[in-house]
């Protein structure tokens, strides 16, 4: 049986089990003992949807007010009058026919591929390679972008995908423990705010049942909604 360390028993022993306001529950995520590293702050939505149903599926993308203090290393499928600009955006490679050739060579070095519309043909031959490891771009996911250079800026500074599991959960990620309460909580009310707004018309009943953060090592703390 895995042996409970002290700092995690003193946590556990200091949970809160009432539901708390957003800015409450970033300071009670500070009154847990802490590991050395600077810890994610994570949030989970568990969603009054039917997972099962292709139109209450959730999926998009998201840029958090003061990012998540996280980066990206993203591809860019352009035109070559725009490698030059996504580089200079943040890419590690931008490219067209080059770096599918690149990529279907085993070459798989970034976390994150973004695509102009007109690319997608290009991109579709990489269908098996980056489909089934979640690097497809897609319009709903937001990584098939006209402006394809802001898309590189905003996922190299930490923007982020989201979709539901079949459980009906959102996660995401709203910071570092490091950051200020202030921009936690910012980032936790533009997370809360985005799920609410793209809630599915077919969802019928209670849309968000509950949303917990937790960092990384700590308990959850439940967030009023």
């Amino acid at each position: 049986m895995p042996k409970i360390s002290k700092r995690r028993k003193a946590n556990l022993a200091s949970v809160v089990e009432t539901v708390l306001s957003p800015a409450e529950a970033v300071a009670t995520l500070r009154k847990f003992k802490t590991p050395k590293f600077d810890q994610t702050v994570n949030v989970v939505m568990h969603l009054g949807i039917d997972p099962k149903q292709a139109d209450q599926i959730l999926r998009g993308s998201i840029g958090l007010p003061n990012g998540t203090g996280k980066t990206a290393r993203v591809v860019c499928f352009c035109q070559s009058d725009k490698v030059a600009a996504a580089k200079a955006a943040g890419a590690v490679e931008a490219g067209s026919d080059d770096l599918v050739a690149k990529i279907e060579g085993g070459w798989m070095d970034f976390d994150v591929a973004v695509a102009s519309p007109d690319m997608m043909r290009v991109v579709s031959k990489l269908g098996k390679v980056l489909g089934p490891k979640g690097l497809m771009p897609s319009p709903k996911a937001g990584t098939v972008a006209p402006d394809v250079i802001n898309a590189v800026k905003e996922y190299s500074n930490g923007k982020q995908e989201y979709r539901n599991d079949d459980g009906g959960n959102v996660h995401g990620v709203i910071g570092k423990l490091s950051f200020a309460d202030a921009k936690l909580v910012e980032n936790l009310e533009a997370f809360i705010a985005n799920i609410q707004k793209v809630k599915p018309a077919a969802a019928k009943g209670t849309y968000v049942k509950k949303c917990v953060i937790a960092a990384c090592m700590s308990p959850g703390v439940q967030v009023s909604v």
